[in-house]
């Protein structure tokens, strides 16, 4: 691959520094992709309205089509980060506006691009708010395939459209992941599970590991507690905040008034009633058919969570 910078005089952002990211990157073949550390765009899904698109300014890439707003992401920027910040250049995306959901990566080695699947939290009009937009509009999903669509985004709707009915929920039985860490948990029940909480909400899920399309999934976490661990507190998180951002889900605390395998039992059904894709994470061998026959899409060990919590430490 080569990498090339705008033209002289092309019309990228005139209104501010260029930032080392805005370069071509061509393929041997000749083909031109936009971003030197790749790109991201995001896809924000409103349930009434349905998802944002961007009409792209004649001088842009593929200009004359209707796109996610979206652009080159800066050196060591993560696709979210620089899918909200290209979202909030182009049509001015409030912060907290919109929780991230799940990301569909396509990567071509040379380069990749990015889509940041997410639900919008606290609706906003769009604004144009640079010279890449001709317009901006909330389009019905069931009309998004009558416009004339970006080519790659064109290639990617019909996979994407299938996962926006997926939501997510990961209930954990909380005793039974403390549990299976002599860590002296035994000592300090309540704190344990505080302990637990808030490794919880940086929770990413890659769609393989749970039967799902797409790449990064950030679901929802029910976290079931029992006897001295009752009564914690749910881990705050700043919507405003990038570095929340980036979390995805919300971690809600569910307090088992009696048996907390019951509770679990429950919490699944109950979630399952409210349409979510449950995957239920116990080691408990009884439990675990319990959960299936309650509606519990996968059933997953403690040893698995724990793998992805130490994961996300490295």
């Amino acid at each position: 691959m080569t990498v090339v910078p705008p033209a002289t005089g092309e019309p990228r952002r005139p209104d501010g520094p260029r930032n080392p990211g805005d370069a071509w990157v061509v393929a041997p073949s000749g083909e031109k992709y936009w971003g030197r550390f790749g790109a991201a765009g995001l896809l924000a899904v409103d349930a009434e309205r349905g998802i944002l698109l961007q009409h792209r300014v004649a001088w842009s890439h593929f200009g004359g089509t209707w796109g996610l707003p979206g652009g080159a992401l800066h050196e060591d920027e993560t696709a979210i980060v620089g899918a909200v910040r290209e979202a909030q250049e182009e049509a001015g995306v409030p912060d907290g506006s919109v929780r991230p959901r799940f990301t569909s990566v396509l990567d071509l080695g040379i380069w990749s691009y990015t889509t940041v699947i997410a639900d919008v939290v606290m609706p906003f009009e769009p604004v144009i708010s640079d010279p890449e937009s001709v317009a901006l509009e909330w389009v019905p999903f069931d009309e998004v395939d009558a416009r004339p669509l970006h080519p790659g985004f064109g290639r990617a709707w019909p996979a994407l459209r299938e996962l926006l009915h997926v939501r997510p929920t990961v209930v954990v039985d909380a005793a039974n992941v403390v549990g299976s860490v002599p860590d002296g948990w035994w000592n300090d029940r309540a704190g344990a599970a505080r302990r637990l909480a808030e490794r919880l909400r940086g929770l990413s899920v890659h769609g393989g590991e749970v039967a799902l399309g797409g790449d990064a999934w950030y679901p929802s976490i029910s976290l079931v507690v029992e006897g001295a661990a009752r009564g914690i507190d749910a881990p705050e998180t700043d919507v405003e905040d990038f570095a929340d951002l980036r979390l995805g889900g919300d971690v809600s605390v569910v307090d088992a008034e009696a048996a907390g395998d019951d509770a679990i039992v429950a919490e699944v059904e109950r979630q399952v009633r409210a349409g979510r894709y449950v995957v239920a994470v116990t080691s408990d061998r009884e439990l675990q058919g319990r959960v299936v026959s309650a509606g519990a899409a996968q059933v997953r060990s403690s040893g698995w969570l724990l793998g992805l919590l130490d994961a996300a430490r490295r």
